[in-house]
């Protein structure tokens, strides 16, 4: 299984994400030209937010279905892919295709029913828009918001997107400055010091399923 710690600390970000993610809208002040990146996070969490608040999601014969459509919107604006390969780090180029599907595959399920499980009952947080850093070539944003909890306290958090085949794709979170891709690839870095990439896929496959079974 995957170490304890990190574990933690994973499902506190994932945790702490999802949270966040679900108060993102009618607080969010825009600037006069929002950038095509932040278009693209505001209209998919919208979208996310708009599933958690229909009668659906309130039904628990529903419910399901409803999660199944959170799925296909955090799939369609989080690179797994590119979470994935930074995760893996250096290692990524010796796993198989096999194996980096397999990994690719269920580091999405892990991440995804981890932050699905979350989502309930988080609304009313006020966020602030702080800036926008891109690279030279426009091709890379880093999305930097402000949180204010409910006590007060002020959580940054940035979202790292990239443009990929035509569209922006969110491929790591940094909450209070602790990025989710490096949280990961820490702890899969100790594993695959000492084991092979199959006995990671197999652990994070485990993991997944241990998630799924929680959230139940």
């Amino acid at each position: 299984m995957l170490t304890a710690r990190y574990g933690r600390r994973a499902s506190c970000l994932l945790l702490s994400l999802a949270a966040l993610l679900c108060c993102l809208t009618v607080c969010f002040p825009r600037p006069v030209a929002a950038s095509p990146a932040r278009d693209t996070l505001e209209k998919y969490v919208t979208a996310i937010l708009d599933c958690i608040k229909a009668p659906a999601y309130a039904n628990a014969a529903t419910r399901p279905a409803q999660r199944e459509k959170i799925a296909g919107l955090v799939r369609q604006v989080f690179d797994f892919q590119e979470f994935a390969i930074r995760t893996a780090g250096p290692r990524w180029k010796t796993f198989t295709p096999d194996q980096q599907k397999r990994f690719t595959d269920a580091f999405a399920d892990l991440l995804l029913t981890t932050y699905i499980s979350k989502v309930d009952g988080y609304n009313g947080e006020q966020i602030a828009y702080t800036g926008e850093v891109a690279n030279k070539e426009q091709t890379r944003v880093e999305e930097r918001t402000i949180i204010t909890l409910g006590d007060g306290k002020k959580v940054p958090v940035a979202y790292r997107m990239m443009l990929k085949d035509g569209a922006w794709r969110c491929y790591d979170v940094l909450i209070e400055n602790v990025s989710l891709v490096k949280n990961y690839r820490t702890q899969f870095q100790d594993i695959l010091s000492n084991a092979a990439p199959d006995e990671l896929i197999s652990r994070v496959q485990a993991k997944a399923k241990e998630a799924a079974a929680n959230a139940r």
